[in-house]
């Protein structure tokens, strides 16, 4: 069991939480992930790492609320245990001295890019991040990111704040205006991981992306979390989850990932439900 030491709301919906994890944060490299289990009848999900604290053994990730699971961790608070926390798992992302890095991040994309701008930047990188948001209500670790990269840019689909656009807007700007690019990588939404592989695809930049499909054990085993790079399967929890991005099919990922949608929304509309209701009784119960 593993103990949560700070949990802060973001943004709506969406949560950080600071996890006693000594063992693991001793291990674990940019790039990675863990599997987070709430109870013995929790369902066993991926996230990826938000943040290594070394010194404190602490481990960060950051949860969205986007069904019944991930929902029911969003109510834990700090004291409080999660079952399991495995890993770290899958394989860190490739560092090395590339020369001018762009780490690309949008919505929850964007704490892991955290750790990897810090290991490029520590490898000798120049390193400049791109992050984007709907609106700038939703945007998240620009402090940490600014801290960590040389250069920070920032796009928002409102135009609330920054560039008015996406990430591929500034990102197509900084190719048009002949800016040398080595290296970019990308964690974000898949239809926004797919735009930037195509906006890199021309000027043939060497892009990664890290994949985040339907997962289960994450060992390798279940093989629920195949994708196709290159015209051959491979296993997003141990091949990945970076991966050369000019060669994954994103439409069949997309696809594969749209599969549970309908028994998602039933499990997640019941949760709520009874979640309200609870909450409802115990109002109630006090103000008696």
């Amino acid at each position: 069991m593993n103990k949560i030491l700070e949990k802060k709301e973001l943004c709506e919906k969406v949560h950080q939480f600071r996890i006693d994890a000594p063992r693991l944060v001793a291990k674990a490299k940019a790039g990675q992930f863990v599997i987070l289990r709430k109870d013995e009848k929790g369902e066993r999900i991926p996230m990826s790492i938000g943040g290594l604290d070394r010194k404190n053994g602490i481990l960060t990730v950051v949860i969205q609320e986007v069904g019944k699971t991930s929902a029911a961790m969003n109510t834990m608070k700090a004291g409080d245990y999660f079952l399991d926390v495995v890993g770290p798992l899958g394989l860190p992302s490739h560092v090395e001295k590339f020369g001018n890095c762009i780490c690309i991040g949008g919505g929850v994309g964007i704490p892991p890019i955290y750790p990897i701008a810090q290991a490029l930047r520590d490898a000798g990188n120049h390193v400049t991040t791109i992050i984007g948001a709907r609106t700038r209500g939703l945007l998240i670790f620009e402090k940490e990111l600014g801290e960590a990269s040389n250069r920070i840019l920032i796009s928002t689909d409102d135009g609330s704040y920054g560039t008015h656009g996406f990430v591929t807007t500034i990102l197509k700007k900084l190719i048009d205006d002949g800016e040398k690019i080595d290296m970019v990588i990308c964690v974000g939404p898949v239809p926004m991981m797919k735009a930037v592989v195509n906006t890199t695809r021309e000027p043939k930049i060497k892009t990664f992306v890290s994949l985040n499909p339907i997962m289960v054990d994450g060992t390798g085993m279940c093989g629920a979390c195949r994708v196709t790079v290159g015209g051959k399967t491979r296993f997003a929890c141990v091949d990945g989850p970076d991966f050369d991005g000019h060669e994954v099919d994103f439409d069949e990922m997309t696809k594969r990932m749209k599969m549970y949608v309908a028994e998602e929304k039933i499990s997640y509309d019941r949760f709520k439900a009874d979640h309200n209701c609870r909450l409802e009784k115990q109002i109630e119960q006090l103000n008696k």
